[in-house]
């Protein structure tokens, strides 16, 4: 069985390690785990590991997170993948810094990435691992702060957040996203 995990942000030197690129972080940290490289690729850095039995395709779009759905489409094609073996992993502001959430479907919930994803592969039905970065920003200062770096505080936590978000996509294709959400969406 394939599956397509895909990590969203932003490339360049200048994104490295922002809120908005905590997809890539994870998607790094996964690869990292097992010795594997990203290569460029059409629309893409992507890397293939093999997990019990399973093959996951990670990708990290190079498109930048507004047009994240050119990615995510010719990627499940390529590969073959159905939509329910789809996972994106996102930032949510809705969400307390380190907070990670596991759905199966829903709204883009005003985010540029996951809208153009729903628009280009046109339904909200794919899994999504939301993973909260906080939302301590003044009125109409958003942008800036989603772009901004971790506070030296929220990096400390970044590697044991980065190893829950790990197993949260390794169950996800091991087990399923229903008992991947009951045993993780409570934490």
């Amino acid at each position: 069985m394939k599956y397509l995990i895909a990590g969203l942000g932003n490339i360049g030197a200048e994104y490295h390690e922002t809120r908005h690129n905590i997809g890539f972080m994870v998607v790094d940290n996964l690869a990292k785990q097992y010795d594997a490289a990203f290569s460029f690729e059409k629309y893409a850095y992507v890397c293939e590991l093999k997990h019990k039995g399973r093959t996951m395709c990670l990708i990290k779009p190079t498109t930048y997170m507004n047009l994240s759905g050119k990615a995510v489409q010719y990627w499940m094609q390529q590969y073959k993948i159905p939509l329910e073996n789809l996972l994106v992993v996102v930032d949510d502001v809705a969400l307390p810094f380190g907070k990670m959430r596991l759905r199966p479907s829903g709204s883009s919930a005003g985010h540029n990435g996951l809208k153009d994803i729903e628009a280009v592969l046109g339904t909200q039905n794919y899994a999504r691992l939301r993973f909260g970065i906080g939302n301590h920003y003044p009125k109409g200062k958003q942008a800036e702060y989603v772009l901004s770096k971790f506070n030296p505080e929220e990096m400390a936590e970044i590697p044991a957040l980065l190893q829950k978000a790990r197993e949260i996509v390794l169950s996800f294709c091991t087990v399923g996203i229903t008992l991947t959400m009951n045993q993780y969406n409570g934490q």
